[in-house]
């Protein structure tokens, strides 16, 4: 009886370390997967694309603040900012960096991307807009999915 326990507690030790690199290459790669639908939202100028995965308690660091704007604020500023803008490009840079927590549930995406498109002015008016910025976008794992809950970004000068 003594021998099964502890094959058995030793089968249940060597599954848990072996799923412990796998969860982490799946959750990497689903953390990928939300940094390429947030850059999939910006060239489709869809900003409810980026509403699905964010969640409660949103925080952004920007230009020397910390906010946490409502998503109906979030909506007001983004949604005409996106629904003006035309991207030819909005793709990474370099290849994002992610990482997640040892426990699997908090993660982080450093990226860098260009962006070039035209944006409508007030009067209609295309103008161009040309810029790289670097952000990192932060997640968190609720009930087995991922959330944005925050970013980080700047602009190059």
């Amino acid at each position: 009886m003594e021998c099964h326990r502890r094959v058995g507690a030793a089968a249940v030790v060597c599954l848990a370390l072996g799923a412990g690199p796998a969860r982490a290459a799946t959750d990497v790669e689903s953390l990928k997967a939300l940094h390429e639908k947030v850059l999939r939202a910006h060239r489709a100028g869809d900003v409810e694309i980026l509403f699905e995965d964010e969640g409660a308690g949103y925080v952004v660091a920007n230009r020397g603040e910390v906010t946490r704007p409502t998503r109906e604020e979030r909506r007001s500023w983004l949604g005409p900012y996106l629904r003006s803008t035309t991207f030819e490009e909005y793709a990474d840079v370099t290849e994002p960096v992610v990482k997640v927590s040892g426990d699997g549930t908090l993660g982080w995406v450093i990226a860098q991307v260009r962006v070039r498109g035209t944006q409508a002015a007030a009067g209609g008016e295309k103008r161009p807009l040309a810029f790289e910025s670097a952000w990192i976008e932060l997640y968190e794992k609720r009930d087995g999915r991922w959330y944005r809950v925050g970013n980080l970004s700047n602009f190059k000068p």
